[in-house]
């Protein structure tokens, strides 16, 4: 019996040339939960720019999230797991962004700020993913004297490997070819789904997780059932057990038909 969905947010639940939630979904989502399924997000995104949802939202729809690949779960006003990148870590990107004039975001738990901002940070997330115009710090300013949860350097994948000896305790994950999101060892969102259904008391065999980046693989892989989308990359089309439509195509609606039937 399935008790609860996870959903990644762009790509997923929300389309890339909408960005928007097709009403599909969106009423996908108020059948499942009128049947006492739980439904929660499962995101890179920090909570801070989660701004595309409203439409889940004020309907009540969301039972928990989970932030940053798995650095930040919250249900309600209540967090229930958090885990900071190890300050040594956090100054070595740094060092090695700022050294080379790439931009870099840093996420603590409760703001936001980009280092060395330039048009790809715009393009990207401003333009591409409609988040609002990111305050810009120094790299001292960023993370001097606070927690940071996770960071986004705009590095290719060369650049990812180079970087990997010198953050020992980290790992990444990558969804968009520009940049990784970058959190503490052990945080993805495979572990968000550990810390929820251990804080609702759901067994792993009655979830189902939806996704379409490689920062899903680990929770598709993890959960009950996995689903990708129809946009979905192909080694996140491998490791599902379900392959829907796409996001613009009733991918939500149509995988929910089949494995929780009719409203």
């Amino acid at each position: 019996m399935i008790k609860a969905l996870f959903f990644d947010i762009d790509g997923t639940l929300v389309s890339f040339h909408t960005h928007e939630i097709p009403p599909s979904a969106i009423e996908a989502l108020a059948a499942a939960k009128a049947k006492g399924i739980h439904l929660f997000i499962a995101t890179g995104r920090p909570g801070i720019i989660i701004n595309n949802l409203t439409a889940l939202q004020e309907r009540n729809l969301i039972d928990g999230y989970i932030t940053m690949n798995g650095g930040y779960c919250f249900v309600g006003e209540e967090v229930i797991y958090k885990s900071a990148i190890p300050a040594t870590d956090v100054q070595a990107l740094m060092q090695y962004c700022s050294g080379r004039n790439i931009p870099c975001i840093a996420v603590g738990e409760h703001d936001i700020c980009v280092c060395q901002p330039n048009d790809q940070v715009r393009q990207i997330f401003h333009d591409f993913l409609k988040v609002d115009v990111l305050p810009v710090k120094t790299p001292e300013e960023a993370i001097q004297g606070r927690e940071i949860f996770q960071m986004t350097p705009f590095i290719t994948a060369e650049e990812e490997k180079e970087i990997l000896p010198s953050i020992p305790n980290c790992e990444i994950g990558r969804w968009f070819p520009a940049f990784a999101d970058i959190t503490a060892k052990g945080n993805n969102k495979q572990k968000g789904i550990d810390e929820i259904i251990r804080h609702f008391n759901i067994r792993l065999e009655e979830t189902v997780a939806f996704g379409d980046g490689g920062n899903d693989i680990s929770m598709l892989r993890h959960a009950g059932i996995g689903v990708a989308m129809g946009n979905a990359s192909d080694d996140v089309k491998a490791v599902a057990d379900y392959i829907t439509t796409t996001v613009d195509d009733d991918g939500i609606a149509n995988a929910l038909k089949q494995l929780i039937g009719e409203s």
